[in-house]
């Protein structure tokens, strides 16, 4: 591959991260330039896995898609990548990084979930879920920044279902508008709510209540993650960024109890870089 052909090919990863998925773009603002593009290439790769469900209009082409995917990582596409930048740039980073295959064919493997209708079923499901898909991008990216070290992946763990909860809340009108269902079902039965009641998308005192319970939950998450993170290698710290939009978006759904859960909440650009920015410099986040 030549130099421009790579050139071209990681700014087509950091215009598709920047695009959808701006809080990931922004937070690698903050690492070394190498760094960086590793980084957008992994968080690139994820756009493209987890926008298949918005892009074909029955499950099977979504299969393909996702089945492509796991041939190219293993080895199987015989096609070659040169016609997808995002593949092309993510093996490089496998390779430079020696970043273990298993966790990004396992995060392909859990984003299935996503093509079909089907609820989550128990809070046990989602956490294997979010910690295959979320959890996995926290533990590969600190790989990429650190390389491989204990312990890491717990602490991956907790801040992917912190991320992970939260965003399951601010997809709520999205997803019942489509009759998704991620809110686990033993959740929901806990507090005597059924699929249908969500999907209604009517901000009734239970649900409420439910979401609540939900948010203390990525609370828990968020501080234990911040807790293992004061014992882990500086470097990793950087990765956690995205954390410091959980923790701002915690507080102010935890001040605005009466806000409609099924409406979009819209944060500005400037106020995530402006966020990210004042946590890059706090002992929290800040590599040492």
């Amino acid at each position: 591959m030549s130099e421009t052909s790579a050139s071209t090919d990681a700014a087509f990863c950091a215009s598709l991260v920047r695009e959808h998925d701006f809080d990931r773009y922004a937070s690698t603002l903050f690492v070394a330039p190498e760094i960086r593009r590793a980084l957008l290439s992994l968080y690139a790769f994820n756009v493209e896995v987890t926008r298949i469900r918005d892009v074909v209009s029955q499950p099977l082409p979504g299969e393909l898609r996702l089945q492509w995917w796991h041939d190219t990582l293993t080895g199987q596409e015989h096609g070659g990548v040169e016609g997808n930048p995002v593949a092309a740039e993510l093996l490089l980073t496998v390779q430079r990084f020696a970043l273990p295959v298993d966790r990004l064919t396992r995060l392909i493997d859990e984003h299935q979930f996503d093509l079909y209708n089907d609820p989550m079923p128990t809070m046990a499901a989602l956490d294997g879920y979010l910690g295959d898909t979320r959890g996995a991008l926290f533990a590969l990216a600190a790989r990429i920044v650190v390389g491989a070290v204990a312990d890491i992946d717990h602490l991956a763990h907790h801040a992917g279902l912190a991320q992970g909860i939260l965003h399951l809340i601010a997809s709520l009108p999205r997803d019942a508008a489509r009759r998704q269902l991620f809110i686990p079902l033993d959740l929901l039965a806990r507090h005597g709510l059924g699929q249908e009641q969500v999907f209604a998308a009517k901000a009734t005192p239970v649900i409420r209540a439910m979401l609540a319970e939900l948010r203390g939950q990525a609370r828990q998450h968020l501080d234990h993650t911040l807790e293992l993170a004061r014992e882990a290698p500086g470097g990793v710290r950087p990765v956690l960024l995205p954390l410091a939009l959980v923790s701002r978006d915690l507080v102010r759904a935890e001040r605005r109890i009466d806000a409609d859960p099924f409406q979009p909440q819209l944060r500005s650009r400037l106020a995530t870089l402006w966020t990210l920015w004042r946590a890059a410099r706090s002992p929290a986040f800040r590599e040492r």
